[in-house]
């Protein structure tokens, strides 16, 4: 496998914890999470939602062409982040890159509402399939930004936003482009999304002061809540001076499953993908791990153990934004690199704050992290 360093010369996202860095930042010191209760599927149920600021920035886009008007939220989110990356970047028109923005369940919202106006009236919307498939996100958002380059779009569930990224390793490296934007984007804050995992007893019901319990490897019951966001990294083959990081390996895997929503014990998979990652890599070297770790009872633990099988006694720091931010799906893997590049560009580790403490006790260099 090529070993040709990937910079990222971008990131952005609009999460619950803002849209822009400085804010972001700001919130992750913070401890205290940003969950709310919204009512849907006939309850009032947990959630984390975009912030009053980061609504209007997607309500003016929307606004903004009259064929924004037609799009899911999922297309909206994406379109708002990709544009502040891509300028961050540099990168205009006349760069030629490609993009990669997938999403787990895709155009959810719109998807819902085009079938419940089909059942009551007998009549499909007219534009009730071009706006929903899966495509649609990084096409329209190659159209906002007026791209030449190959656009790709797929969902890999929770994987989606950091397959994209191997996605964008595997052009810039095989020299078809040099630039590629990739990420993921979700809006799964709809009645039949929440109704699907509370059907998998996986949602939380919790009304402790930290509803979601990530990182909790004693609890006793599933904590996961879901989250909207968006987040797109720009990548460039070599490195690059204005580089925010340095992409130095990457790994996958694939759980042979069991059982539609099972993992092995100690993650079979992501011992497998972190040995792929990490084999160019003195393992003292790595300074923190930033796990997927939803909050569920079973894939929380797994997790932990398959980083003790790889790690052994010299665990790296260990962290997750879920319990601030909630699970975002397709968005996560690219949400939990943006955390882990803000923690080495301020020298500062972000701990869960009802999980075990551990102490800095030197510079953050190199992290990694089980982004599926």
């Amino acid at each position: 496998m090529s070993t040709t360093t990937i910079s990222i010369t971008a990131l952005a996202s609009i999460s619950p914890l803002g849209n822009d860095q400085k804010t972001i930042w700001k919130n992750y010191l913070r401890p205290n999470h940003c969950f709310s209760k919204k009512y849907l599927d006939n309850q009032e149920t947990l959630v984390a939602s975009l912030n009053e600021d980061s609504q209007k920035i997607i309500a003016e886009l929307k606004e903004s062409d009259v064929r924004y008007k037609s799009l899911d939220k999922s297309v909206l989110f994406a379109m708002a982040a990709s544009r502040q990356a891509v300028a961050e970047a540099g990168w205009d028109k006349n760069d030629v890159f490609g993009i990669n923005i997938g999403s787990s369940r895709g155009a959810t919202e719109l998807f819902e509402n085009h079938y419940k106006e089909y059942l009551e009236t007998g009549k499909a919307h007219t534009l009730a399939s071009p706006t929903t498939t899966l495509g649609n996100i990084s096409s329209w958002v190659g159209h906002d930004l007026q791209c030449t380059g190959p656009e790709i779009s797929h969902s890999i569930t929770c994987s989606t936003a950091l397959h994209a990224l191997l996605n964008g390793v595997a052009w810039l490296r095989s020299g078809m482009v040099d630039k590629f934007l990739v990420g993921g984007s979700e809006a799964p804050l709809t009645d039949f999304t929440i109704a699907q995992m509370r059907a998998l007893k996986i949602y939380s019901h919790s009304e402790e002061v930290y509803p979601n319990q990530a990182l909790n490897f004693e609890k006793k019951l599933n904590s996961m809540i879901l989250g909207e966001a968006a987040a797109v990294c720009c990548m460039e083959i070599g490195k690059k001076e204005n580089a925010l990081a340095y992409i130095e390996g990457i790994g996958y895997a694939t759980e042979i499953l069991e059982h539609n929503i099972s993992i092995s014990a100690e993650a079979i998979c992501f011992q497998k993908s972190m040995k792929m990652a990490l084999e160019n890599t003195n393992l003292e070297e790595v300074d923190a791990i930033v796990m997927h770790a939803p909050g569920t009872k079973a894939g929380d633990l797994t997790e932990y153990k398959a980083i003790q099988k790889i790690f052994g006694e010299k665990l790296p720091l260990l962290t997750t934004n879920k319990w601030k931010i909630g699970h975002t799906f397709g968005a996560s893997g690219i949400l939990s690199l943006e955390l882990a590049i803000l923690m080495m560009r301020h020298n500062q580790f972000i701990g869960v704050p009802f999980a075990k403490a551990q102490q800095q006790t030197k510079p953050l260099k190199k992290i990694c992290g089980n982004f599926s």
